[in-house]
């Protein structure tokens, strides 16, 4: 699966953002997907995951009530809807795909791996 990252860019605090994942080259529905993110000396870490049927999803605590995942199969695509924008929410955004369809927090069962968006957040 290649993964295409799409929809970052430079917010004020508070403001939203909708980042897409393209797919290609494989069945998107075979595949579970999640939005990882990394910000300036900090490891990766994963802010959402979702099935591939999109009726399981996971959100880190950190992002709960703001984020909201989503994917679509029919345009092999998926989303993240960012609201309420928080400077520490300023990160490269990663899209990611694992096979098997059933989603997973750690970052080591994903297979594939798009090439990042940049968010970021002023105050």
């Amino acid at each position: 699966v290649q993964l295409q990252a799409s929809g970052g860019g430079l917010v004020q605090a508070g403001g939203s953002l909708r980042l897409s994942c393209a797919a290609s080259g494989r069945t998107f529905s075979d595949h579970a997907m999640g939005w990882f993110r990394q910000a300036p000396g900090k490891e990766r870490e994963l802010v959402a995951a979702i099935n591939w049927s999109g009726t399981s999803r996971y959100y880190a605590d950190p992002v709960k009530g703001r984020f909201t995942i989503s994917r679509d199969n029919a345009k092999n695509t998926m989303y993240l809807q960012i609201n309420s924008l928080k400077p520490e929410d300023t990160a490269v955004y990663y899209c990611a795909a694992r096979r098997g369809g059933y989603g997973s927090t750690r970052e080591y069962e994903y297979d594939y791996w798009g090439q990042g968006t940049q968010v970021t957040v002023s105050s």
